[in-house]
């Protein structure tokens, strides 16, 4: 087993809000998975309200993991509100790295005025970006995966992943923005979220199934350093997470591809 996995993508709740999220359940996964670091987002602010606890869920997040190598903080902005800079000025005061945001399930528009002021002081403070891409049932036109074309246009230096690589529906579409981004940065901007990519068992692909040929096409067109493995905790289970980390392992891509996707780009990503 490859030593020195790092991983995106572990959402993280309080013991009352969902069963079997919590930190300590994420730390047996990474366990048994043989994951040395984990990124955990904390959950947003209605899923936070469930557990009935003080405070907001950052607050909760910090408290959980302050003392803790092992794993990476990323927070969740709370967009009903305005103070915007306020809500990041505290993650960025509890040491947290980057920001999930999930444009359908927050009901967003991706170059909303709200998203814009995310965009602009997360390229000033450094916050690395996590977005869902790919269909999750809000209206396609506020969450286009080609509109992320529109945010490293504008916001050049911004790091951000394309988590799912649009999923079936949009792997093209997220493929292009990457292949497109080329142009802003002598240094890599957006990167490419390898996570719950898997095919169905019956061979065919499900919402956010990317086959192995449009795995290998991503390192192809992209390069090396700009895909980055994803847990997608608590949804995706040990069993899954094996297999995954054994799919990356088998793929017909070159040693050092490998070595990036598993844990040297998250790193280099995060500036760790």
């Amino acid at each position: 087993m490859r030593e020195h996995i790092w991983a995106n993508h572990a959402h993280v709740f309080p013991e009352k809000s969902k069963e079997g999220a919590t930190v300590n359940d994420l730390k047996a996964l990474m366990a048994e998975c043989g994951i040395e670091k984990a990124v955990c987002f904390t959950c947003f602010r209605d899923q936070y309200e469930r557990a009935g606890l003080p405070g907001d869920s950052l607050d909760w997040l910090y408290s959980e993991i302050k003392n803790d190598d092992s794993l990476i903080g990323f927070g969740t902005v709370d967009f009903e509100r305005d103070d915007i800079e306020y809500q990041m000025d505290k993650m960025l005061s509890y040491g947290f790295k980057g920001i999930k945001i999930h444009p359908a399930a927050q009901e967003i528009n991706i170059m909303s005025e709200k998203a814009r002021r995310v965009y602009e002081k997360a390229q000033k403070d450094g916050l690395f970006l996590s977005f869902h891409t790919g269909l999750h049932w809000h209206r396609i036109a506020d969450y286009n995966v080609l509109l992320f074309d529109e945010v490293a246009w504008h916001y050049p230096e911004l790091r951000f992943s394309m988590e799912h690589i649009g999923g079936y529906h949009f792997f093209r579409d997220a493929l292009c923005v990457m292949c497109n981004a080329k142009r802003n940065s002598e240094h890599d901007t957006v990167f490419a979220g390898w996570t719950s990519i898997e095919m169905k068992e019956n061979g065919l692909p499900g919402e956010w199934s990317i086959s192995d040929d449009e795995l290998r096409t991503v390192i192809l067109q992209t390069g090396n350093t700009r895909s980055i493995f994803g847990l997608d905790f608590p949804y995706k289970k040990a069993d899954y997470v094996k297999t995954a980390i054994e799919r990356i392992e088998n793929l017909d891509i070159p040693e050092e591809a490998k070595a990036g996707i598993l844990g040297l780009n998250l790193k280099n990503a995060l500036n760790m």
